[in-house]
């Protein structure tokens, strides 16, 4: 049956603070990535790199450790809190940021972004988790959106304050910037986030149950395709983010203006995810997605055939940002449906969902962007191949029928109990 939701007058959070507070956990994740685009370049000469491509692993590193690291934070809350994860991982991103800023070689650089990764996967489970908690089905979905659009403002800004930091210091401080940040965000968290956890739904520590628990996720054909469909769509959004400096900023020749560009595409994007938080209630998480998904590998084959005529940047970034459009509205609305089964396991289950997305997504993100040859012809074709694999996918959990819309009754009525209850 769904979780019990909290009752809003019990829940010292309004939904404007809920939402903002959410998007902070997740926000603190995403400046750990796209504040670094513009030191990329600074970074290598710093570190004295020879192979231009080995920039990337600085992102592709922290993506993938972070997938890896999402597989235990949600089973560890389902036994003792959400809370208690969070404020965790926080001071571990305060604590890494500081090792990074002071790391004295490339190897070493990347072992601290790989802990950090890791650590603070909880930063991208616990949103996720929490939100389950308190609500469901389409209801989930909007909040959801609401939350990516207001995260949203990072990848916009981000980049620009990293640009702005190299003008009057060297690219360490950038990392000093972040355990600052970070350590506004606990103290937030600290003060005002309740416990969401309901006391009947707290499950064993036993490695038999969270593992059983965990093989729910992955056996419900419901949600399967969806977290596996969301990993193909990530991995090419991760495999632009991976190139996008060398892309953007020296195949196109845009050199200081891309953290503008890249802001401005992020910028497009929060609006799409508002959008969506408006017209799923209306329309269905499925029906929004899948169209999405049908139009996503549409444009990405019009891009393609672009590429092969000497693409412009003029051309480029509407053509991305379209694409980038329609990954806003699959993202928020896969999660969503993929964990709608799962009301006394969110945490497992959203701790699946996100291994799955970021190890798969994360993986494909750096072969994406290792095959970097000077155009953007790997990565739409990348693009087109993980539409196509994410549009079977989505048949396979819903039987070969597109655009339905089921009831939250309908939907729970064989949903798996968690092991242990």
């Amino acid at each position: 049956m769904p979780a019990t939701p909290t009752k809003p007058d019990a829940f010292p959070l309004g939904e404007f603070e809920f939402v903002a507070m959410m998007a902070s956990f997740q926000a603190l994740q995403a400046l750990g990535i796209d504040v670094m685009l513009p030191a990329l370049g600074a970074i290598s000469r710093d570190l004295r790199l020879e192979d231009p491509n080995a920039r990337q692993l600085i992102i592709g590193v922290f993506l993938l450790c972070a997938g890896l690291g999402s597989l235990f934070p949600g089973a560890i809350a389902d036994r003792f809190g959400r809370r208690r994860v969070v404020l965790f991982a926080i001071a571990a991103y305060m604590l890494l940021s500081i090792v990074c800023a002071i790391s004295a070689s490339f190897v070493l650089l990347l072992v601290a972004r790989g802990v950090m990764g890791a650590v603070t996967s909880a930063m991208m489970v616990m949103p996720m988790t929490i939100v389950r908690d308190r609500f469901e089905g389409d209801r989930m979905a909007k909040t959801q959106s609401l939350i990516a659009m207001t995260f949203m403002v990072v990848p916009m800004i981000a980049p620009m304050l990293g640009q702005s930091v190299l003008l009057f210091a060297g690219w360490r401080w950038i990392f000093g910037i972040m355990g600052g940040l970070a350590m506004v965000v606990f103290v937030w968290a600290w003060m005002r986030l309740p416990e969401t956890l309901h006391p009947a739904f707290r499950q064993s520590i036993n490695l038999k149950v969270i593992a059983g628990n965990m093989a729910l996720a992955v056996r419900e054909r419901a949600s399967l395709g969806y977290i596996l469909g969301a990993a193909f769509i990530q991995g090419a959004l991760f495999g632009y983010i991976n190139s996008a400096q060398q892309l953007v900023g020296e195949h196109f020749g845009a050199g200081e203006a891309f953290p503008i560009i890249f802001g401005g595409m992020a910028l497009v994007m929060a609006c799409t995810n508002f959008a969506n938080s408006r017209i799923v209630e209306r329309f269905g998480a499925r029906r929004v997605s899948q169209a999405a998904l049908l139009t996503y590998v549409a444009v990405a084959t019009t891009h393609f055939v672009f590429t092969t005529q000497g693409e412009s940047l003029w051309a480029f970034v509407p053509l991305m940002t379209i694409s980038m459009c329609m990954m806003s509205f699959i993202g928020s609305n896969f999660q969503a449906i993929s964990l709608q089964p799962f009301s006394r396991t969110a945490g497992a289950a959203a701790s699946v969902s996100a291994f799955v997305r970021m190890v798969v997504g994360a993986g494909l993100g750096v072969i994406i962007g290792h095959a970097y040859d000077g155009t953007p012809r790997p990565m739409v074709a990348a693009m087109i191949a993980g539409g196509v694999i994410a549009l079977g996918l989505v048949m396979y959990s819903e039987h070969g029928k597109l655009f339905r819309r089921l009831h939250s009754a309908e939907y729970y009525r064989n949903a798996p109990p968690p092991i242990g209850h």
